[in-house]
């Protein structure tokens, strides 16, 4: 079955290693050799950047991975197809791959919003507010005070909204969820799991899902293992199913896609490390569920979000 994987960090890698090739890196989780063996039709790319690097030289450095993202992704792979807008994804032919510009955090372009225009401009369909820290959008997960959307990120929850852009909830305290859940068009949470099976404060409690899921919103499962056991130790598939049958009993069959987060995880469930064994997972799921619940959750319920994106746009 295809995949479409909402949330990847091999940006960040390539930036980090200029020598290495995104044809075929073996120190990538994603590459295109990867992609094509484990039948990824859509691949979202996230620009991160790291906490350490200077205010000031952060827009440049989120500049610089969208020129890899062109020059190391797009350019030596012309079955690489660069989506900048949603019905671009239903036109992929059969041999190519759709590839998803996205940004985890404001920092990259801080009270500017010229920055976040060039943003748009530059191809980027997904706006993270923040990633674990406070910024002049919203505090993070991470932020101990816990405030939520401040009124400059309402200024930029209503761009992204006007520019059909998605606005991606991972990441965000409680208070912010809450407020940007309210105001957001597009509504999306890349790479989060469920609270109530794994109690790491990235993951998304029962209102929070309930809440996405009644806004006809789109959640990605996402493989980093402590955020998906309380115990320490190695995670398999079968805890990974434990949160998608937790997340379907709250009324998320036609909610749950795939966030994988690989290429910014450090440990790794058991048979599913990296982009070529999404369909392990895959074919674990047509064991429990059957070939329709698991043809939702590996594409067909992302495809049915972007369709409706699209025929918004349309209206």
């Amino acid at each position: 079955m295809n995949i479409i994987d909402l949330h990847c960090d091999a940006l960040l890698k390539l930036q980090e290693n200029r020598e290495r090739s995104f044809s075929d890196s073996p120190d990538l989780n994603v590459n295109a050799a990867k992609m094509k063996t484990g039948q990824v039709k859509v691949q979202f790319f996230a620009v991160f950047i790291e906490p350490r690097i200077s205010s000031e030289d952060k827009f440049t450095a989120a500049l610089d991975q969208i020129d890899l993202f062109y020059e190391k992704i797009l350019a030596p792979h012309p079955h690489i197809k660069h989506i900048k807008n949603w019905k671009q994804i239903e036109e992929l032919q059969p041999d190519e791959i759709g590839a998803v510009l996205t940004l985890e955090g404001a920092e990259a372009f801080h009270d500017d919003l010229g920055k976040l225009r060039t943003f748009y401009r530059l191809g980027v369909r997904s706006i993270g507010l923040t990633w674990n820290n406070a910024n002049l959008c919203a505090d993070g997960i991470g932020e101990k005070r816990g405030a939520g959307l401040s009124s400059f990120g309402e200024e930029v929850v209503k761009l992204n909204n006007s520019h059909h852009v998605l606005t991606d909830l991972s990441h965000l305290s409680v208070q912010a969820y809450w407020d940007v859940i309210d105001l957001a068009g597009y509504p999306i949470a890349t790479h989060s799991n469920a609270k109530r099976i794994c109690g790491h404060r990235r993951n998304l409690d029962d209102d929070q899902l309930r809440a996405l899921f009644q806004k006809e919103g789109l959640l990605g499962i996402v493989y980093n293992p402590p955020f998906i056991k309380n115990e320490k130790g190695p995670s398999s598939i079968e805890d990974l199913l434990v949160h998608i049958e937790h997340m379907l009993l709250l009324g998320g069959e036609n909610h749950i896609a795939l966030g994988s987060d690989f290429d910014g995880i450090e440990t790794f469930v058991e048979e599913l490390s990296d982009a070529s064994l999404h369909q392990n997972l895959i074919h674990e799921l047509e064991n429990r569920y059957g070939q329709e619940t698991a043809f939702k959750i590996s594409s067909g319920n992302a495809e049915q979000y972007f369709r409706t994106c699209s025929e918004r746009i349309d209206k």
